[in-house]
């Protein structure tokens, strides 16, 4: 069923955005389960997690520094104080019937994300309403059984801050600029893999409508089940529109949670959710206050690396790189620090560019491999990028060699030699390449000899065929016009 569902003109789309994060951390925020992805059905639970009677939660100091670095990334305030409590809710992959959470007093608040342009062209500046820190719950699996649903507990307990924007974005399209921004932002500081497919990283999108002009807030609705940035949009286009329609013929929204069913291009309506005041939050009596001091703050501050959209700016002053070569080396921290290590060793960041983004990316995405197994190092590909320069390989010659490179992982001058690739400028040896072309191909020969200079094109590809490459492309041209004149 198609999504392209058009809303009635003269109607504005408010969004906001509820981003739940898995920290980066070992074991579970309370207790040393394993955090293992994967694993068999509860076999990383143990008392707290399963809340049997009598245990008691410990806070885990490394999901705190986590979050903490993450909050100060997305440019919050980090609260000096900010308390737990207990979000009370019952279902069945919850063992405890309520979450530990925080409410009134989160970990961080009043943060900002730059998104892309508007109609204008500024920059779009969506507000974060608060950072907080949370546990997760365990997973409900409904495919294992015939008829029965069962429950997986090794998720319950694994550490999560949840971010909650403003209601700053007026498109579905805004709405995905958001995640991505915030999804590389949270990579580069390594908080977390946010991989949507493992549960990482999931995404609750609020959306309302009002008329074009209006300051009040529409009632809005909670979509939930978004596995993709793409399946966002999709969802807050299809309810956006069912509201303005409903709004049109005089209907009333009401605030509900709302599934998007992927396979029917539908949303549909959950349960009725009033409000926060449902889970009747009190302060976790087993956890005191969390209390950070200005030195651990300013520690995290000044730890966190140089974010996406610095390096960006300095991608494009100091290596005079073009919008899309900086987007794609700045798709990651990794990549970015490949880039980087070539450019500074082989002395030519536009070389170094081209061969990140055509080279290396390109046998990435053919392998499926984490650049951080790749087999070429960056010092080696600078290595190749200087015997081009130097005129010992040729470009094309260069590219049979780096496909060597990612093979074995070896050198650029150990391939080069063992592969007979090194350039050749010899005239004896390339007149010799030369008499085999023409005899090769001897109604072409007798063509370009008789004048038809287009030829010369087809012929030095011959030559450099023939060669693996290895011809020095400028003396062969030389060398067959040579031929054609006498």
């Amino acid at each position: 069923m198609s999504t392209m569902v058009s809303a009635p003109a003269g109607w504005e789309m408010v969004v906001g955005l509820e981003v739940h994060v898995q920290l980066r951390t070992r074991t579970k925020a309370f207790c040393n389960c394993s955090t293992e992805y994967g694993a068999a059905p509860n076999v990383n639970t143990c008392p707290v997690c399963l809340a049997l009677p009598g245990a008691l939660p410990v806070l885990n100091a490394h999901a705190v520094e986590l979050a903490t670095r993450a909050a100060l990334a997305l440019g919050c305030t980090v609260n000096p104080m900010s308390v737990f409590a207990r979000k009370n809710y019952f279902y069945p992959d919850l063992p405890k019937g309520y979450q530990i959470s925080q409410f009134d007093k989160p970990l961080a608040e009043h943060g900002r994300l730059k998104i892309g342009t508007n109609a204008e062209g500024t920059g779009i500046t969506v507000g974060i309403t608060r950072v907080h820190m949370e546990e997760d719950a365990g997973k409900s699996v409904h495919d294992r059984y015939a008829g029965a649903t069962a429950i997986d507990l090794n998720r319950a307990g694994v550490p999560l801050i949840e971010i909650v924007s403003e209601p700053d974005m007026r498109s579905a399209e805004a709405a995905g600029a958001y995640l991505r921004t915030l999804k590389l932002i949270l990579q580069y500081v390594g908080i977390s893999d946010c991989d949507m497919e493992k549960g990482s990283l999931r995404v609750d999108a609020n959306v309302s409508a009002r008329r074009a002009g209006e300051v009040k807030l529409g009632t809005k609705t909670e979509v939930k089940n978004l596995n993709s940035f793409s399946n966002v949009e999709r969802a807050l286009a299809l309810e956006f529109a069912r509201q303005t329609e409903l709004l049109e013929r005089g209907g009333r929204v009401e605030q509900q949670t709302m599934l998007f069913d992927q396979a029917r291009g539908v949303v549909r309506p959950s349960r009725t959710k009033e409000g926060s005041h449902d889970y009747r939050y009190f302060p976790e009596p087993d956890l005191p206050p969390l209390v950070l001091d200005a030195g651990f703050i300013e520690r995290m501050q000044t730890s966190l690396p140089e974010l996406p959209e610095a390096r960006r700016s300095r991608f494009a002053g100091d290596y005079a790189l073009g919008e899309y070569d900086v987007d794609v080396l700045t798709s990651s921290a990794e990549l970015a620090d490949y880039f980087e290590g070539v450019a500074r060793q082989s002395g030519d960041a536009k070389a170094a560019a081209n061969w990140t983004i055509n080279g290396v990316l390109t046998a990435l995405n053919a392998s499926g491999d984490d650049i951080d197994a790749f087999r070429v190092r960056p010092a080696d590909l600078a290595a190749l990028i200087t015997l081009v320069r130097d005129g010992v390989v040729g470009h094309s010659a260069a590219k049979q060699v780096f496909a060597e490179m990612v093979r074995t992982g070896d050198r650029p001058e150990q391939v080069a030699q063992r592969e007979g690739l090194v350039r050749v400028d010899d005239d004896a040896a390339l007149r010799g390449w030369i008499d085999e072309v023409l005899a090769e191909h001897p109604a072409e020969a007798q063509r370009y000899l008789a004048g038809e200079k287009k030829l010369q094109g087809v012929l030095v590809g011959f030559v450099m065929k023939k060669s693996k490459g290895s011809a020095d492309a400028k003396k062969v041209n030389q060398l067959l016009a040579s031929r054609a004149q006498g």
